[in-house]
């Protein structure tokens, strides 16, 4: 599959189980609650080249796949009867937007990375992600935006959680704004680490959800990758 084909199409179920019944080359099926499938790339991590994951990169998905992701989304976000929807840059805006638009809002709240010069500075958190390790950023709210997050139901919603440090990031800045949100939506849970995150977050219980989840992936004998051991 040549990489300009990933996340462009939506399967049908067991699309792919031939092809990695043994391990994992270069594409990762994953698959969605109806049982269709989505065919992400394998991306090696960086280091010492052990490990890998599954990528997904919504901003160079078809608008097939995207809504596929968002209507499972919104699916989930209906049942936590959300007033508005907290979108976190820079990939989970459009997906939050999406998902916004299909529970009926008329608008949502955009948190930034650039800042403006009205914003304050204690609400704003420093950012990384596993995509810009090396690249630190700072998170802000929208003082603006306050008053249609405060006393209200809100969901907040990303494109990918791997290692949290973006959803840590996210609900540091909540907490300290005195706002909780009602869960954690996500379109792929990339792997396990970020429930030490939302462990140590001011609400551990926090549901967390997305349509597709995805294992660590380490390389095997056979030279192919495996799903890494929970």
């Amino acid at each position: 599959m040549s990489p300009h084909q990933f996340w462009q199409e939506v399967y049908s179920p067991g699309s792919f189980a031939e092809e990695t019944r043994e391990g994992y080359r270069e594409i990762y099926p994953a698959t969605l609650p109806d049982g269709r499938v989505v065919a992400l790339p394998v991306r090696v991590l960086p280091g010492n080249g052990a490990r890998a994951v599954a990528s997904l990169i919504v901003n160079q998905a078809s608008f097939a796949v995207e809504d596929t992701l968002a209507a499972f989304m919104a699916e989930d976000a209906r049942r936590f009867v959300p007033d508005i929807v907290v979108g976190v840059p820079t990939l989970g805006l459009p997906v939050a937007a999406n998902v916004a638009r299909r529970l009926g809002h008329a608008r949502m709240v955009a948190l930034g990375t650039s800042r403006k010069f009205w914003y304050d500075e204690r609400l704003s958190e420093p950012l990384r992600s596993i995509t810009s390790p090396n690249g630190e950023k700072r998170l802000y709210l929208d003082p603006r935006m306050l008053p249609l997050l405060e006393g209200r139901r809100f969901v907040v919603i990303d494109d990918v959680a791997s290692t949290g440090s973006s959803l840590a990031a996210v609900l540091r800045l909540l907490h300290g704004a005195g706002l909780k949100p009602q869960a954690a939506l996500f379109a792929m849970l990339q792997g396990e680490r970020w429930r030490a995150a939302v462990a140590a977050s001011p609400w551990p219980d926090l549901p967390v959800l997305a349509p597709i989840a995805t294992p660590l992936l380490t390389m095997g004998a056979s030279g192919l990758w495996k799903a890494a051991p929970p």
